[in-house]
């Protein structure tokens, strides 16, 4: 039992120590995989179709890469060899031929990666456009003419919503971490002060007011945001990491069994943050 205990000990320390490495890992080729069974297997197809229309040398072809491609189309031929000699010499079976053929480096070989590479270009080179007074104007009516058409204008908007909020350059600032009574009197949540409160409500009700978020464990990028009185909160000795850390771990993590050193330097950023 103790031999056992021992190899599960170990075990669970190297499956820790190797699971997130593996995970990135498995994110990123699932991403390049969904890019190129998606858009550079077509990009791909693109460029094999202009290479053909646009050259009459590549690629070479053979007369027995035309016989397999017209026996493909035509297998009756099979037992038709004058017929089939003729056909080969047709120019869209010759066209069709130096397609299949590219086609099988290009878009099922190793050159299937440029689709990939071209995808990434293309989007470099768009976001420069859109870097432009011209791209911004015209993208900004390609927007609204798909925030006014039926059934689009239901989804596109949110849509872009949620890739601003994760792709946009401007970083979320928080201010300070705080305890609050959420989501009813009696339990305590752990909030992240992101401003002021809105200015009419603190005039309205004569009370300096908190905008606050609330993250959900374990994914703290998605939470509530909430509007209380500053009175009846209760400012922590926490860092933004830690309580971060404390939210993903679901409570496990505390800030006292974080190292020192890390909890100095995360302090220092979040006191420069406040100035």
């Amino acid at each position: 039992m103790q031999a056992f205990k021992t190899f599960r000990g170990y075990f669970l320390r190297g499956l820790a120590a190797l699971l997130p490495t593996v995970v990135t890992i498995w994110i990123f080729v699932q991403c390049y995989i969904f890019v190129q069974d998606n858009i550079s297997i077509h990009i791909n197809r693109g460029v094999v179709r202009l290479a053909v229309a646009s050259t009459d040398w590549y690629p070479p072809v053979t007369d027995d890469d035309k016989i397999t491609y017209v026996l493909k189309k035509e297998p009756e031929l099979q037992a038709q060899p004058t017929v089939l000699g003729e056909r080969i010499k047709d120019d869209d079976i010759i066209k069709g031929t130096r397609i299949q053929v590219a086609e099988k480096y290009w878009v099922t070989g190793p050159g299937q990666i440029t689709g990939f590479i071209l995808a990434l270009l293309g989007v470099c080179i768009l976001g420069a456009v859109l870097a432009s007074v011209v791209g911004r104007t015209a993208w900004r009516i390609f927007e609204n003419f798909l925030e006014k058409t039926p059934f689009l204008r239901k989804v596109y908007p949110y849509i872009k919503q949620v890739t601003d909020l994760i792709l946009s350059e401007k970083k979320l600032t928080f201010l300070r971490v705080v305890a609050l009574q959420y989501p009813r009197q009696g339990t305590w949540s752990i909030g992240l002060v992101t401003g002021s409160g809105l200015k009419k409500i603190n005039e309205s009700l004569t009370r300096e007011f908190l905008t606050v978020f609330v993250p959900t464990s374990p994914t703290p990028f998605t939470g509530y945001v909430i509007m209380t009185a500053k009175d009846e909160t209760i400012e922590l000795d926490m860092t933004i990491e830690e309580a971060l850390r404390f939210t993903i771990s679901g409570g496990v993590v505390t800030p006292s069994m974080l190292p020192s050193e890390g909890r100095l330097n995360s302090a220092e950023q979040t006191e420069s943050m406040k100035k």
